[in-house]
């Protein structure tokens, strides 16, 4: 049943206006680039890092995402530029988006401890699907529910589409505290794979954290000594909106190097779209590990809305890596509190 169901949500989405949402990742701080384009050049050293997201692995109508990233700051110009990539693909039929984006940030101190840093992002999306994997109504025969007849619909077009999108954000922050927005899909490009009937909505995030050190000596985590394990708690906050949806994740971090620990909540209980149906997603448990410039983590989303834990949760892996010596890591002392996962 659940196979017909996005069976015949895929077909509605190819012919009339729908309000598509994005991939989302729960590790949101592992996939800075992708979260605000103003974190291009936020490690204020050469950065790598990859994301992987399986979700609901127990039904067809799953959904895989992958993005990676390279980022690096020019410290003579105050100047962040970042290449992003992701490719995500939906459930039965295959439909995948892949879309490359430029970045460019710039860093203005605003005082001693307190730095704003707007960044621009222009993508390149191809988006395209295999019709054949699909299954339409006048395939299936009417009296005995077999699944036989060759189906009358013709697929000489609308196959593949490919656009310009263009995304915005900006941050500020100082070494303990920070807070940022960004709005994605500002031209509103047609995604739509038949006609002009399928525009984009325009997502806006708000997202903010406070990092709390836990070791007064070394204060590791704001800047006093790089080289000392960290010791913090770093409660943080994601809101986002999509056209008539919105979600909040809200949770904490757990950093004891050289490992981190985070526990969030996905949802919004405030609000309901239908009567009846709670604005609940997922409990979310993540543990990762940190060893010089490299970080590792691993999330699981346990799925608490009405679909239950029979859609087998989400899985997701990042991975990041900063090339930097410890010199170069006590130069760059004044970088965004962020957590690495």
């Amino acid at each position: 049943m659940l196979k017909y169901l996005f069976v015949a949500l895929c077909i509605c989405s190819f012919i009339f206006p729908v309000q598509a949402q994005d991939p989302q990742y729960s590790q949101f701080y592992a996939a800075p680039l992708y979260l605000n384009p103003a974190f291009a050049g936020s490690a204020l050293a050469p950065r790598f890092t990859a994301n992987y997201r399986y979700q609901w692995p127990a039904l067809d109508a799953n959904y895989m995402t992958y993005a990676a990233s390279f980022d690096y700051y020019f410290s003579k110009v105050n100047s962040g530029v970042g290449l992003v990539v992701n490719h995500d693909r939906q459930g039965i039929g295959g439909l995948r988006s892949t879309d490359v984006g430029a970045q460019y940030s710039y860093r203005l101190q605003l005082s001693d401890n307190l730095f704003f840093q707007p960044g621009f992002q222009l993508s390149y999306v191809m988006r395209n699907i295999n019709f054949f994997d699909l299954s339409f109504g006048d395939q299936f025969n009417p009296i005995t529910g077999e699944f036989s007849n060759p189906t009358g619909e013709r697929f000489d077009d609308g196959a593949m589409i490919n656009y310009l999108d263009f995304s915005t954000g900006a941050l500020v922050y100082t070494e303990q505290f920070w807070i940022g927005v960004s709005g994605h899909h500002l031209n509103r490009p047609n995604q739509s794979l038949i006609g002009n009937t399928s525009r984009l909505p325009i997502k806006a995030t708000i997202h903010a954290g406070f990092k709390i050190p836990l070791d007064e000596s070394s204060k590791r985590g704001l800047a006093q000594d790089v080289n000392a394990p960290e010791r913090s708690i770093t409660p943080a906050i994601l809101y986002k909106m999509q056209g008539k949806f919105d979600q909040l994740d809200v949770g904490m971090y757990f950093t004891l190097e050289p490992v981190v620990f985070g526990l969030w909540y996905r949802g919004l209980p405030i609000k309901r779209y239908e009567v009846g149906l709670n604005n609940h997603d997922a409990a979310i448990f993540m543990v990762g590990y940190t060893h010089n410039n490299m970080s590792v983590g691993y999330s699981y989303d346990l799925t608490v809305s009405r679909l239950g834990v029979a859609t087998g949760g989400s899985h997701e892996i990042s991975f990041r890596y900063v090339f930097a010596s410890p010199e170069e890591r006590k130069k760059f002392a004044k970088k965004i509190p962020c957590p690495k996962f």
